[in-house]
């Protein structure tokens, strides 16, 4: 979601831990890569652990690119039965 050219990153489960917030406002960047690169140096630990990225809700594996208005989520693994 963008607000004032800025993307707004919301975490989930061990990620609001190590972050140490549930959303959080980032300048806007046009990939995934990009933001993934910034988010790592503000928050080193992030390198070291497993997560899924979430652009509208559909879970991504590959760079991609980010418009206006997307909704990102660092999501944690999942487990289930």
């Amino acid at each position: 979601m963008q607000v004032n050219n800025k993307i707004v990153i919301r975490f989930f489960g061990m990620l609001i831990e190590k972050t140490g917030c549930e959303n959080l406002e980032f300048p806007f960047v046009d990939t995934t890569a990009v933001l993934m690169k910034n988010l790592i140096q503000q928050f080193p630990e992030l390198e070291k652990m497993k997560f899924a990225i979430s652009i509208n809700c559909k879970i991504n594996t590959e760079n991609q690119f980010l418009k206006p208005g997307d909704e990102i989520a660092l999501l944690p693994p999942f487990s289930g039965g």
